[in-house]
């Protein structure tokens, strides 16, 4: 009941932001220019998507490796692109589906793989932050004032911000001090015992990164991720002759928005990302009409077309391949 409340409270917010973007959008005209669009660049930023994923499983390989599996990273990345697949129908069960899916493939205990998911989760976080950081600094003149109408209001009342945190800080306290009391009992229980040998998975997985043993290859991969990430947001700008000369630092703050977007809890960023990116391209000469079309361009192709082609075919080779101890 919990998970369909979620799903039904995701696709309430994605139809309301579509509706608010698109309320003004002239959509035969929208849907002549993407016709129109030199799909050449659609199968170059393709081909630069399957890098980024490919070097995504890899980098999950050598968290993997360091806890002692070694998984093929031809299924590695089947497991990844068969994970983006299914955050396209439900927000968020991409990480599951992913873990599952190389759990099925390797047998590699689901807790360890999502333990390591969940520590690249949070290096991919601190890059995107790290990209904003730049993106803000490199853009100051036309971001300030976005940045200041999304946020400002965060930041009016201090003292009700130190209460929250005050009361949180507190509740924490008092949980640690009532759960060392009552450890020994508490120990005891069966449930809590599952629940620590799952926690204890998560925490393996989850430092497995401080513990590399090629800590230079997972840097290089992480780079190569977000550089593929950005650059195939800019090869796809080319393929519109509306947006064929935005230049880089336009495409930076495209693609941060973009992330941003796709980052927020609607099935696979519909609305969200329509929305962010369609209002930060007006800042750099567009029309709204020609924002909206780029903002639906770049997430048909990026986040649905490419998801669900190779989310389907990686999908369909997890059912013929052969039993783990066959490698391909």
């Amino acid at each position: 009941m919990k998970k369909t409340l979620q799903y039904l409270i995701s696709l309430t917010v994605a139809a309301v932001l579509v509706w608010f973007t698109f309320k003004d959008i002239d959509l035969n005209t929208l849907w002549e220019k993407i016709k129109q669009a030199d799909y050449r660049w659609v199968a170059l930023s393709a081909v630069m998507a399957l890098v980024a994923h490919w070097s995504r499983a890899y980098r999950w390989v050598l968290m993997l490796e360091q806890m002692g599996y070694k998984p093929s990273v031809f299924r590695t990345t089947l497991a990844v692109l068969v994970g983006y697949g299914a955050n396209l129908i439900f927000p968020r069960a991409g990480e599951v589906a992913r873990c599952g899916t190389l759990n099925k493939l390797e047998d590699i205990p689901f807790e360890k793989s999502f333990g390591a998911v969940i520590a690249e989760r949070l290096i991919d976080v601190l890059v995107l932050l790290l990209l904003i950081f730049l993106n803000f600094i490199f853009e100051f003149d036309r971001l300030k004032d976005v940045f200041f109408n999304f946020f400002g209001e965060k930041f009016k009342n201090p003292l009700l911000l130190g209460s929250y945190a005050l009361v949180g800080i507190s509740l924490l306290v008092a949980a640690y001090f009532l759960f060392k009391k009552n450890q020994e009992k508490i120990a005891q229980n069966t449930i809590y015992q599952k629940v620590a040998k799952i926690i204890g998975g998560f925490a393996s997985g989850f430092m497995s990164v401080r513990n590399l043993k090629n800590p230079s290859a997972f840097i290089f991969h992480t780079i190569l991720i977000w550089t593929m990430y950005f650059v195939m947001t800019y090869v796809l700008c080319f393929a519109l002759p509306e947006t064929a000369n935005l230049s880089p630092l336009a495409a930076l703050s495209i693609f941060v928005m973009g992330s941003i977007g796709m980052a927020a809890p609607t099935q696979g960023g519909i609305g969200s990302y329509h929305f962010l990116v369609g209002s930060i391209v007006v800042l750099y000469g567009l029309s709204q009409q020609d924002g909206i079309t780029l903002a639906t361009f770049l997430h048909a192709m990026q986040g649905m077309v490419f998801v669900a082609i190779f989310g389907i075919i990686a999908f369909l080779l997890t059912l013929v391949l052969p039993k783990r101890g066959v490698r391909i």
